[in-house]
């Protein structure tokens, strides 16, 4: 009973989960809370953030070289038969216990600045994987508001096919009872109208569809699970600008010393520098002072113990008083063998060493040489990405100005197309009402007021899309 309880409140639990989860995603969602999501659900900037700690340890690692090296050792063991008595260095043939107890120490001197070069080479990777990071994050913010704005721009142009569909379906309507009180002159102006009207209901379905497929590309790129009925907050638009009077290259001056991924392939190139110093270092002597105490302890280890004296005859002879011979006796110390203890040993056996070591490499199969010419290569190839990356932004940047310049100009001449189609068909819907018409007119002027709408409508996305970029290159990227 107890189980199935415990099955039914895990059940409900989770339906509460589910229907909060529902709930915030049907809710409005601003483009930031956008970004904010795409960056922590984001893969690419999790493996940047990771390798980022990567190169922070490492850069920690390089620091603590300069530390000294201190290591203690602790042997011991039973040895069976013929061997070496520690305590004494004499064979003996018995069974034995022995401890060996040492604490050594060293601490490089001089290496050919190697560790210091190591840690300025550490810290320049270490500053370009935190570029490299915040790369990350910038490309992912520039993917959500390119993916967020043609949500919105699908969105509108919904908008406005419904609206031309409301006018086909109005206009049909209006036919068809003209057509039933035979008033209408034309019976094939219905017909046209009905074609139009399909037309319109095609686009709808079009236009639905590409407004699905840009909102699954956004939750996508979220990492989220699909969801139709997500709600963008909508962005002020209207007022399209060519919100820069900078040229190309002013543009890309800016990035050059704003963008994160520039800097990152600035710091490699610095990186590599350093360390053709490191490879370099390995070729001069290696100066470290050394260290070290030592003891040990042998189960075999004895001394002699006095335990008491005897008066012994020596067999000799001395004359004593009289003349008469008296034995000679003498007093005679006896002595046994017994252990020495643990901790006695382990004092008395104590000593020091200290010392000076220098290190000369002579011949040690070129290696040091080959990791100088590897070192030098990596510089050149670390040079050869700089210079690219440099040169595939000045691409960018120029194609980017030249899309929003062009974006721009677009919108400026459909914006008055627009107007001057827009009262165009004001007057051929008046004029077809009344009659002196023809629906093929007025349907060519319906179809260009349309497609004027929808093309100004794209255009001022697309200006507006373009000024984010050029604005992301110049770091001054608001939303």
């Amino acid at each position: 009973m107890r189980y199935f309880k415990f099955i039914f409140l895990s059940l409900v639990a989770l339906s509460a989960v589910n229907v909060q989860a529902q709930a915030q995603t049907d809710s409005v969602i601003t483009i930031r809370q956008c970004i904010d999501i795409a960056i922590k659900n984001n893969l690419d900037v999790q493996k940047s953030e990771l390798e980022m700690a990567r190169l922070n340890i490492g850069y920690k690692q390089a620091k603590e070289y300069l530390l000294p090296s201190i290591n203690g050792q602790v042997d011991h063991g039973i040895n069976n038969g013929r061997n070496i008595n520690p305590f004494t260095n004499s064979y003996v043939t018995q069974s034995l216990t022995y401890g060996n107890y040492s604490l050594n120490g060293s601490l490089t001197l001089f290496s050919g600045l190697t560790n210091l070069n190591n840690i300025k080479q550490a810290s320049l990777a270490y500053q370009a994987g935190k570029m490299d990071f915040q790369q990350a994050k910038d490309q992912v913010t520039i993917n959500v508001i390119t993916a967020y704005l043609q949500v919105l721009d699908n969105t509108e142009l919904l908008g406005q096919v419904i609206n031309q569909l409301d006018v086909s379906k109005k206009q049909v309507e209006r036919l068809q009872i003209l057509e039933q009180q035979g008033a209408n002159k034309l019976p094939s102006d219905l017909y046209d109208l009905k074609g139009t009207y399909g037309d319109n209901q095609l686009n709808l379905v079009t236009t639905r569809n590409t407004l699905e497929v840009s909102k699954l590309t956004l939750m996508q790129i979220l990492n989220i699970p699909y969801n139709k009925n997500i709600k963008l907050e909508p962005l002020s638009v209207q007022d399209v600008s060519k919100q820069t009077d900078a040229n190309s290259e002013q543009i890309y001056a800016t990035a050059l010393q704003q963008l994160a991924y520039i800097k990152a392939a600035e710091l490699r190139s610095q990186s590599a520098e350093k360390g053709v110093k490191v490879a370099k270092g390995n070729l001069l002597p290696t100066l470290s002072l050394n260290g070290g105490i030592f003891t040990n302890y042998s189960s075999a280890a004895q001394k002699s113990v006095f335990v008491d004296s005897t008066t012994v005859n020596t067999g000799s002879f001395v004359n004593g008083p009289g003349g008469v011979k008296q034995p000679v006796m003498e007093t005679q110390a006896n002595f046994a063998n017994k252990s020495i203890g643990y901790y006695d040993q382990f004092k008395n056996n104590y000593s020091t060493q200290v010392g000076l070591t220098l290190r000369i490499p002579i011949l040690n199969y070129f290696q040091n040489h080959n990791k100088v010419a590897l070192a030098k290569i990596n510089l050149q190839e670390a040079r050869y990405v700089e210079n690219n990356t440099k040169i595939v932004l000045k691409q960018s940047v120029e194609q980017a100005y030249l899309n929003m310049t062009s974006a721009y100009e677009r919108y400026t001449v459909l914006n008055d197309q627009v107007k001057a189609y827009a009262e165009s068909f004001r007057t051929a819907e008046i004029r077809f009402n009344a009659g002196v018409l023809t629906s093929v007119d007025f349907v060519l002027a319906k179809n260009n007021l349309d497609r004027a709408k929808i093309n100004m409508i794209n255009a001022r996305y697309d200006c507006y899309i373009f000024n984010k970029i050029l604005d992301y290159y110049q770091g001054k990227l608001v939303l």
